[in-house]
């Protein structure tokens, strides 16, 4: 096929397409370590894939087979190829006339996740730059570009735009935003041979206008529902409407995922608590249990995995979390000892936390704690975790440092609220502002890593520390950070990030509390009570009670 090759072909990183360890959080994690040492990390297996018999891609993320399916339809499944970097000579050849390519972190900069390569040397870049830059420079590519268009999008296509390297790597046209409704005229007029807008920008489409999907996404992921409407200035989803997906077509997709061999189902929403929602974001557990079971009767189902979810419906209506185990939990494939489920399961999910300070929740994401106020929103946080955990929901929870205007009492309060939250289970990611397209932030300058405060340092790593002791605890990890941290510091840590860095990182080696009580601002040595504590109740204003949800018919 190497000479005619397919009339279009869609194309995805490694990185962005690996199913490693059955996990979409550890894919991305990984994926943000730096790629000329991925081996002695133990991570270069990271970028493994499977390929079909005919070569092409055995799984790639949704997204890019959502664009497959409208394409099959208009051009015929035969005419449209789908694969990774390796096996673009295959399918890319004098008869292909358009390439489309999904970026979901194609310069490894989302949510500043080029820190943790940055902490190798500045001529690193990470796994998932490395191996975006292998697809996006393939010879195929260059060797027919005097007939072919090629076409980026997905959530990173920005970052393409934003560093200015649009016409270096050869790409006609960057898609952003949801794409189904302008994909069709766009490939055609690329197939035509015609000149392409240089960017497109999309409006969310219509529920009818995104079809069902033909063949295998990673992870098997199958959207649930789109957009959020909680406002939060620093995402881009928050600003639209939230909209679910008819049951009929979920279980099509679930359908369609395990006819090609997938035995995990990953239910992909912004929140999973909106789905099917009633008036002013009111949960719709009956609806969520529809959806749930429905998922998990389809034969070949073994997983279920989440991705997103607020922590506020869990206070609003705790019944949610304890109705959805027996799925949530005991389908899930992430086992902890931590967890007192019979097999050690428990359910991990993103919850957006984001700052413990009050005044900046107020400023940026009010709508997030609603139907609480601003003021209420530590005690959402530690009420929320607990409801949680006693139920093994391991929460993955996400904090925002450096947000526009941040100051020294600020990151206090959300080091404050971290030590509150050093008995509860789950992982804490730390993460730099990024000011992403599309956003009220936009035009706000991101946070940089060498600028952090000695305080913004103690947070970043006082989170690893935690995630440390959740994740691996055993002494042999403990050792080799005992050892291995201050060798890093000496020899290249300070050189880098300055003497600020020097206590925040000895905490994540395990040094004693003793010897760093001085140098940083919370106290682990004396196990002093937090200044927040685990509230009984959190009570919903008056004027913000919700309406009664109608009856699931």
């Amino acid at each position: 096929m190497a000479t005619g090759g397919k009339l279009i072909v869609l194309a995805a990183a490694t990185s962005e397409s690996t199913e490693y360890l059955r996990s979409p959080w550890r894919q991305m994690l990984l994926a943000t370590l730096p790629s000329k040492y991925a081996r002695y990390l133990g991570v270069n297996w990271s970028t493994s894939v499977e390929l079909g018999e005919d070569g092409q891609a055995k799984y790639v993320p949704n997204g890019l087979r959502v664009i497959e399916a409208l394409l099959a339809e208009r051009f015929g499944e035969d005419n449209v190829a789908v694969c990774y970097a390796d096996q673009l000579d295959l399918f890319v050849g004098e008869q292909t006339r358009v390439v489309g390519i999904h970026a979901h972190n194609p310069l490894g900069i989302t949510f500043a996740t080029d820190v943790y390569a940055g902490f190798y040397g500045a001529d690193c870049e990470p796994i998932n730059a490395d191996e975006f830059r292998r697809l996006i420079f393939h010879p195929a590519l260059r060797r027919h570009r005097d007939h072919i268009k090629v076409i980026m999008g997905g959530p990173g296509a920005w970052q393409v735009e934003y560093k200015g390297l649009q016409q270096e790597w050869g790409i006609d046209c960057i898609v952003h935003g949801e794409a189904e409704e302008v994909a069709v005229e766009l490939f055609e007029a690329a197939v035509r041979g015609e000149t392409l807008p240089p960017r497109v920008e999309c409006k969310s489409p219509k529920l009818e206008s995104i079809p069902r999907i033909r063949h295998r996404a990673t992870f098997g992921a199958v959207e649930i529902t789109r957009g959020c409407g909680r406002g939060c200035q620093f995402c881009s989803v928050a600003l639209r409407a939230g909209k679910s997906f008819p049951i009929e077509h979920i279980v099509a997709n679930v359908r369609a995922q395990v006819a090609e061999g997938a035995d995990t189902i990953t239910l992909v929403t912004e929140d999973l608590f909106l789905y099917q929602q009633g008036k002013r974001f009111q949960t719709n557990v009956e609806a969520l249990k529809q959806l749930f079971r429905s998922v998990a009767e389809v034969p070949g189902v073994r997983y279920l995995s989440l991705t997103h979810g607020t922590i506020t419906p869990v206070l609003v209506n705790p019944e949610v979390v304890e109705e959805l185990s027996p799925w949530a939990v005991g389908m899930s494939p992430f086992q902890s000892e931590h967890s007192t489920h019979p097999e050690k399961r428990y359910a991990m999910m993103f919850v957006g936390l984001e700052t413990g300070s009050v005044r900046l929740f107020k400023q940026y994401m009010p709508g997030k704690a609603y139907p609480f106020r601003p003021e209420q929103w530590p005690d959402v946080v530690l009420k929320g975790f607990e409801i949680m955990n006693r139920h093994n929901w391991f929460p993955m929870a996400t904090f925002i440092i450096g947000l526009p205007g941040e100051t020294e009492e600020d990151t206090k309060q959300s080091l404050d609220l971290l030590y509150a939250l050093k008995d509860f289970k789950g992982v804490i990611i730390p993460t730099l502002f990024v000011p992403l397209k599309d956003t009220r932030l936009a035009k706000h300058e991101g946070a940089k890593v060498y600028r952090l405060t000695d305080l913004q340092w103690e947070f970043f790593f006082t989170c690893w520390r935690y995630n440390v002791e959740f994740l691996r605890k055993t002494s042999s990890v403990r050792l080799k950070l005992i050892l291995g941290i201050p060798i890093y510091y000496y020899l290249l840590g300070r050189k880098l990030y300055g003497p600020g860095f020097k206590y925040p990182l000895f905490r994540l080696g395990h040094f004693p509390e003793w010897f760093l009580r001085s140098k940083l601002y919370l106290d682990f040595s004396d196990h002093r009570e937090p200044k927040l504590k685990v509230p009984e109740f959190v009570p919903i204003p008056e004027e913000r009670r919700r309406p009664v949800l109608p009856v699931l018919e």
